[in-house]
């Protein structure tokens, strides 16, 4: 195969959430698409949500990539994505009301599984059975990203490309929506879905969808030896992986730097940095272990503080998060399964007036010191953070764009963290808007 020349090829980086998600990644990759001409997502579904401040006006995207807000970026969703065509579609209008041009840019891989409406069901109804039969809820969106997962994993799956060929659909969906409902009926105890308008629908979605199927492997691949910049986008964050997060309170993808391999078709050796998003604190959205959580209900306390002024609710469900301190102890650990390149740490500003401020270095679990994080859920919930406290700062940071400009506690506090996890910080943000940013060491730039 022609390899093209190689003295053209463009520098690939990744982004990926070192937390429970909820970083700012959205904010990132708006950021550093001036410096790329093509925005990847290769894991998760609507399930994540990226919120971008643009001039002061604010857009959530849940599926399209945050990419789609810069004019001639390609956008593409790569194969380790599951897609809802309802929501897609909805998702593409409603960026066409306000101006964008969306589907001459967006490239979708036929290996996506899809998300029917009985996987959405499927989700709703097993949240329900857990939580009236006091197993706890998993805490997840309730969106059919898991029930999708699953049958893509069990080989049974229908695909993005499956929409080309009704016939061929029509079988595969009438089997898959017979398991589905004997789940539903047998065991959830929930109503039965019918054949007839899932077919119609996916038939009708499949139509529009059509001329935004590609192979986004073999794109990508093409991209990079043209000498396009590409970036990849991660989901929900490194603590809420399949494998390596806390299980069972995850998600049901690979969030880590590694899956922008698997999850969009191109080689490992093309992803040349990865960068981490980590907010200046920590949130959780949903259920499961968070050993640096405080109370954010208690008018005056610094759990408050951290969810009013940080305005912490989920850009996809509206759930208030849960907020906490720095858990720089997972951090590291996030840094090692990444394999990180370079830190942005995010909302910096919303630690502005508090007096003193504290980091989790490590944990005590059943009288032991322990500096990484165990990652068994009911270890987590019975550990004890270790902290290390500084004073705070004076003064506003929001909106800085330098280093020297920043208070000398809060650079020490940075300087601090940096050295505990053995990392460098590249960046910070200092706000919502895209030039809120204090930019150390360019990702795209060596």
């Amino acid at each position: 195969m022609q390899q093209g020349n190689t003295s053209a090829r463009g520098r690939n980086v990744v982004v990926v959430g070192t937390q429970w998600g909820d970083e700012g990644k959205g904010k990132v990759v708006d950021w550093l698409t001036d410096h790329a001409q093509g925005v990847v997502r290769f894991q998760g579904g609507h399930n994540a949500g990226h919120t971008l401040v643009i001039k002061g006006v604010k857009t959530a995207l849940q599926l399209i990539p945050s990419g789609i807000m810069r004019e001639g970026v390609a956008c593409y969703i790569g194969n380790g994505v599951v897609v809802d065509p309802t929501h897609l579609l909805s998702e593409i209008e409603r960026l066409e009301k306000v101006g964008l041009e969306v589907r001459s840019r967006l490239y979708i891989s036929e290996s996506c599984p899809l998300i029917l409406p009985f996987h959405v069901a499927v989700d709703k109804a097993r949240e329900a059975l857990r939580e009236n039969s006091g197993a706890g809820k998993i805490g997840t969106t309730c969106k059919g990203i898991g029930p999708s997962y699953e049958d893509k994993v069990a080989r049974r799956a229908l695909r993005v490309q499956d929409l080309k060929h009704p016939e061929r659909f029509a079988v595969k969906l009438r089997e898959l929506l017979d398991m589905h409902n004997f789940m539903l009926q047998g065991y959830l105890k929930a109503e039965a879905l019918e054949f007839q308008p899932i077919f119609d629908q996916a038939m009708a979605m499949g139509e529009q969808l059509r001329p935004m199927m590609a192979d986004v492997g073999y794109a990508l691949h093409k991209a990079h030896l043209a000498g396009q910049n590409l970036l990849f986008e991660g989901a929900q964050g490194t603590l809420l992986d399949i494998d390596h997060g806390t299980y069972p309170y995850v998600t049901s993808s690979n969030c880590v730097a590694g899956n922008a391999a698997a999850g969009s078709g191109l080689g490992p050796q093309m992803l040349q940095y990865i960068l981490g998003i980590t907010k200046a604190y920590t949130t959780r959205v949903g259920s499961g272990p968070f050993p640096t959580e405080l109370d954010i209900n208690a008018e005056g306390t610094v759990g408050h503080h951290l969810s009013t002024v940080g305005q912490e609710r989920g850009t996809v469900t509206g759930r208030a998060r849960r907020c906490g301190w720095l858990d720089a102890a997972a951090l590291k650990r996030a840094i090692i399964i990444n394999g990180i390149s370079g830190l942005c740490i995010t909302k910096l500003d919303v630690l502005d007036g508090l007096k003193e401020i504290q980091v989790c270095t490590g944990y005590r679990l059943h009288g032991q010191d322990v500096d990484i994080l165990p990652l068994d859920a009911d270890d987590i919930a019975a550990c004890e953070p270790v902290y290390e406290t500084f004073p705070g700062w004076e003064g506003s940071t929001f909106g800085l764009t330098r280093w020297d400009d920043l208070p000398v506690n809060a650079r020490r506090y940075l300087e601090r963290v940096q050295a505990f996890i053995g990392a460098p910080i590249d960046m910070v943000s200092t706000g919502p808007d895209r030039d809120h940013t204090i930019l150390l060491r360019h990702p795209y730039q060596g």
